[in-house]
């Protein structure tokens, strides 16, 4: 299945992890995220669009005795992710497969989170993800989402649309800015989302979206 890669061209992979770490806050909202999330000993916690596993390694040294699974369509990624975890000392399942590939784990899942990669793949792609991280999750499981969403202020939606939206797309970052995702996770049966905080960036705001999986 055709994806966007990291920083919207192959070329650039191997500069994301500065990229995001310098221009997206990547610290404080990760570390906000991480919060959220809450990992414990002994769940299961699925990471969609893992990428260069950042957030997969953090999620298992909170919780060594966590099983964290990274599941990215991009083999190269998993690759950067594989070595960086290995130089951690870090114990991870990486899988190689898109968002709406989660649903294979049907009801097998504590948590499943995603961050940065909805905004860079089509509405229908959205949908689908989504809805495939819900069908992971176990009943009363929790999803969780960072990823640009509404712009809250013109110079952030100036910012998204002069970073993100030139490296990834016009047409599939856009319908996030607009709010696509707060739309998503609010039709979604048996969602109940909020958005827990706003981090604001040179590359726009980021949002983090916590919704659980009613019973």
């Amino acid at each position: 299945m055709p994806f966007t890669p990291a920083l919207g061209r192959p070329e650039l992979t191997g500069w994301y992890d500065a990229a995001i770490r310098v221009l997206a806050r990547e610290r404080a909202w990760r570390y906000a995220l991480l919060k959220q999330v809450a990992p414990r000993d002994g769940e299961i916690i699925l990471d969609v669009g893992c990428g260069t596993g950042t957030f997969a390694i953090m999620l298992k040294k909170a919780a060594p005795g966590a099983h964290i699974i990274g599941l990215d369509p991009d083999h190269h990624v998993l690759a950067i992710a594989a070595d960086k975890a290995a130089r951690a000392g870090a114990t991870i399942d990486w899988r190689h497969g898109s968002a709406s590939d989660a649903a294979q784990l049907e009801g097998t899942v504590d948590k499943a989170v995603s961050s940065l990669v909805f905004h860079q793949v089509p509405v229908s792609a959205k949908c689908a993800g989504i809805a495939a991280m819900f069908e992971a999750v176990r009943s009363g499981g929790e999803v969780h989402i960072a990823d640009y969403a509404t712009q809250p202020t013109g110079l952030m939606r100036m910012l998204f649309r002069m970073t993100v939206q030139m490296l990834d797309g016009i047409a599939d970052t856009g319908a996030n800015a607009n709010g696509a995702l707060e739309r998503i996770l609010r039709e979604h049966q048996g969602a109940d989302a909020r958005s827990a905080q706003v981090f604001r960036a040179a590359t726009g705001a980021i949002s983090l979206f916590q919704a659980d999986k009613r019973p």
